[in-house]
């Protein structure tokens, strides 16, 4: 469910900058009720759509209202009718430009689509992350930040799998590779909600 936790992210960081209130929103919203087209539930799915229901939908609803469960459910249309919080549309950054994806998280988080198939990924732990450079993207991250470390740039990206993995859920990926796609193809399809 990689892919409604990196769109709720963006949508939570979004909503932090415009209205100066940090609101906890439900990933199993998405999960339950984005099952037309990509979005698939826990089979997958893309962020695009999820801001594109959420708009539809004039807003999302909080975890506490619609928690997490972590495996597919039916749609609680309940739960959907109380928008805690809304987007009026998304943004898709530039393909392939680390350059238009550093514009863009300079104003805010991120969604970003990166390939994580590799070990070195799955079993980072810690320290600046220079591995694979596939670019088979399957897995929704967040990019919030960007560095620099002993002269090395880099990604500072937020993961959903939990504070034990990587540097407590993030990772500090390598920024300005040679690949126009970015390591891991991070500037391949990245895109933001707008409020």
């Amino acid at each position: 469910c990689c892919w409604a936790f990196s769109a709720v992210a963006a949508m939570e960081g979004v909503t932090k900058l415009t209205t100066g209130k940090l609101i906890s929103l439900s990933e199993q919203e998405l999960v339950d009720c984005d099952t037309k087209g990509e979005d698939q539930g826990c089979e997958g799915g893309l962020m695009d759509d999820a801001f594109q229901l959420i708009e539809k939908n004039k807003g999302l609803t909080t975890e506490s209202i619609y928690p997490y469960k972590g495996v597919d459910g039916t749609c609680n249309t309940n739960g959907e009718a109380n928008p805690a919080a809304r987007i009026n549309g998304f943004e898709d950054v530039p393909a392939n430009s680390e350059d238009a994806l550093q514009k863009a998280v300079a104003n805010q988080p991120v969604s970003v689509a990166i390939d994580a198939g590799g070990f070195d990924f799955q079993f980072y732990s810690g320290g600046l992350f220079t591995g694979s450079y596939g670019t088979d993207l399957d897995h929704g991250v967040m990019a919030v930040g960007y560095g620099e470390d002993g002269g090395t740039k880099y990604w500072l990206v937020k993961n959903s799998w939990g504070n034990s993995w990587g540097e407590e859920d993030y990772i500090r990926m390598q920024r300005d590779v040679e690949a126009k796609e970015g390591l891991c193809g991070i500037a391949m399809q990245a895109s933001y909600p707008t409020a």
